[in-house]
């Protein structure tokens, strides 16, 4: 499991994160909502060990993270920033070749290559794997950054145990169209589905809804709400957050929320 227990994160004067705790399990999809400035990045920072807070710790399997060493830790989980930026000219199947590294003289070049063309046809950028990642438009590139992620943790793969892995994902649908914004989502929630932990923060509360099994809620670096979809997702709570008129229905097939702005 990974968790973070009453953490306190700050910046200057400026408390970004209060007293939060979290944890994700294995299978557990969890999408982390909030308007912007919320702490969402911040605490997604604290989960991947990028970040050592004020007060709190982050642990995973029981183990804080500043106890792990990279390389164990990178075999362990995955992130996705928010700006994925790579200045140099390489092609997209040797930029999905890079989450492979913590894997170096584990399985041998062929499962590596295996690892990453699967990931590349989760991702559906399998046909970009000879351009230039220079020459992709920023939607290409996002996915082709989801790939490299994806082999990082093994998935998907019939090699690899990726049960109790974990994948953070910040903002993944931001440059993409609706059609891959969707893609994108049912690739984390298969990877959920074979045990990896997956933390997605999302801005759309419709796709949040649709997939996630839990919604943690944050303004002002505090937990407003956490829960199942239709729980966290009431029209008092999200015109408390986000202060604006909504109307909250049940998606007609899925039992979930949908989210009307008035």
């Amino acid at each position: 499991m990974l968790e973070a227990r009453e953490i306190q994160v700050e910046l200057g004067q400026v408390s970004v994160l209060c007293d939060i705790s979290l944890s994700i399990g294995p299978g557990e999809l969890v999408a982390v909502v909030g308007p912007n400035g919320a702490g969402k990045s911040t605490l997604l920072s604290v989960l991947s060990g990028a970040l050592v807070p004020h007060a709190g710790y982050a642990s995973l399997e029981g183990r804080s993270l500043v106890r792990w060493a990279p390389r164990a830790l990178a075999f362990k989980r995955a992130v996705l920033a928010q700006h994925a930026e790579l200045s140099f000219s390489f092609r997209v199947l040797e930029v999905v070749m890079l989450g492979r590294s913590p894997h170096v003289g584990a399985g041998g070049r062929e499962s590596d290559l295996e690892a990453v063309q699967a990931s590349l046809v989760e991702t559906g950028v399998d046909h970009l794997a000879e351009r230039m990642h220079t020459t992709l438009s920023g939607g290409e590139r996002q996915r082709v950054h989801l790939a490299r992620v994806l082999a990082q943790i093994g998935f998907p793969s019939t090699e690899e145990h990726v049960a109790g892995r974990y994948l953070l994902l910040d903002e993944p649908t931001t440059s993409l169209d609706p059609a891959y914004q969707h893609a994108t989502l049912a690739t984390a929630r298969r990877a959920a589905g074979q045990g990896v932990g997956v933390l997605a923060i999302l801005h759309d509360l419709n796709l949040a809804a649709m997939y996630s099994d839990r919604i943690v809620v944050l303004r002002g670096g505090r937990m407003i709400a956490s829960g199942a979809p239709r729980e966290v997702l009431t029209e008092e709570v999200i015109r408390r957050v986000f202060e604006i008129p909504v109307r909250v229905v049940l998606h007609p097939t899925r039992s979930c929320p949908h989210v009307i702005a008035l």
